[in-house]
C-alpha cells in the first residue's frame, strides 16, 4: 500500500533532503526512522528536492508498506523517535500509484527579511541593513507573472528538462518584526526562489528599475539576474495535491 507522510522540519542541521554518501539529509533521517519503527527497509520519495539550510513548514513524502494498522500511532511514536528539529503531522493512505513528487500541481514558498538586528532570527531570516522600497519590489514582483521561462534564476548546470513554470502569486507583505515574500507556482526550478529574491531586493535597495525584471529574465542568463539570498529564510509552506489521489476510505 502507498502512504503520504506530512511532516515539517527546520533545515540547518542537513544537507538539503536527498540522500548523499557523506552528509546527513532529512531523507535519510526519514527513512531510518520508517525502517526501525516498521522493522523493514523503507525507501521515501519527496515532493521536492530543498537545498543545504531551506526549512520546511509543509512537506510530503511516500512510501510503500503492506498495511498500517495505527496511522495515528506510528506518527505519536515517528515523534518521539524523530530528532527535535522534524515533526511528523500526519499519515495518508492513498490511492496505489500515488507520487509525492509528480502529483503536486502547486507550491508554495515564503522568504523571510528582517531589517534589524535580532538574535532570534539569526538561523531563520537574511538580515538586510539598507533600506528597502516594498512598493517597487511588488510593482517588480508582479512582473514574475507575465513570463513562463525563468532559466535566469535557474541553478547552472541543472538536468531540468524545462524551464517553464507557471507563477501564480508572488507578493511582499510588512508581517510585525520582518518581510515576507510568498511565491506560489505548479513547479520551482533549483535556486530559483533564493536568486528571485536576491533580485527583487536589488530592486528594493534602487540597484535596478522594477521594468528590468523583464529584461532579465527575457536574457536567460543567471549572471543577470541578482546574488542568491541565503537559503535559512527560505521555508516550503504549502503542497497541494488533488483529492482524487488520497483514499478516504482508508
Amino acid at each position: 500500500m502507498r502512504y503520504f507522510i506530512q511532516f515539517s522540519y527546520f533545515g540547518k542541521a542537513y544537507h538539503g533532503w536527498q540522500n548523499q554518501p557523506n552528509a546527513i539529509t532529512l531523507q535519510e533521517v526519514l527513512e531510518k526512522a520508517l525502517s526501525t519503527l516498521l522493522r523493514q527497509k523503507v525507501e521515501v520519495v519527496g515532493a521536492g528536492r530543498t537545498d543545504t539550510g531551506v526549512h520546511a513548514k509543509e512537506m510530503f513524502a511516500h512510501f510503500d508498506f503492506d498495511e498500517i494498522e495505527n496511522k495515528e500511532d506510528l506518527v505519536y511514536r515517528l515523534n518521539a523517535f524523530l530528532p527535535g528539529d522534524i515533526a511528523v503531522q500526519q499519515l495518508y493512505q492513498m490511492v496505489s500509484e500515488a507520487h509525492a513528487r509528480f502529483d503536486a500541481f502547486e507550491r508554495t514558498y515564503e522568504y523571510w527579511v528582517v531589517q534589524e538586528k535580532n538574535p532570534f532570527y539569526f538561523d531563520s531570516a537574511h538580515f538586510v541593513k539598507y533600506p528597502l522600497d516594498l512598493e517597487v519590489m511588488n510593482k517588480a514582483a508582479t512582473y514574475l507573472l507575465d513570463h513562463t521561462d525563468f532559466e535566469c534564476f535557474s541553478k547552472s548546470n541543472t538536468d531540468v528538462k524545462t524551464y517553464r513554470c507557471d507563477v501564480r502569486q508572488a507578493i511582499w507583505e510588512e508581517k510585525k518584526d520582518k518581510l515576507v515574500f510568498t511565491i506560489t507556482a505548479d513547479r520551482f526550478l533549483r535556486n530559483m526562489v533564493r536568486a528571485v529574491v536576491g533580485t527583487l531586493l536589488d530592486v528594493g535597495m534602487g540597484k535596478m528599475a522594477p521594468e528590468e525584471i523583464h529584461t532579465i529574465i527575457e536574457s536567460k542568463s543567471r549572471s543577470e539576474a541578482g546574488a542568491s539570498v541565503p537559503a535559512k529564510g527560505l521555508y516550503l509552506t504549502k503542497v497541494l495535491y488533488p483529492k482524487e489521489i488520497f483514499d478516504e476510505q482508508k
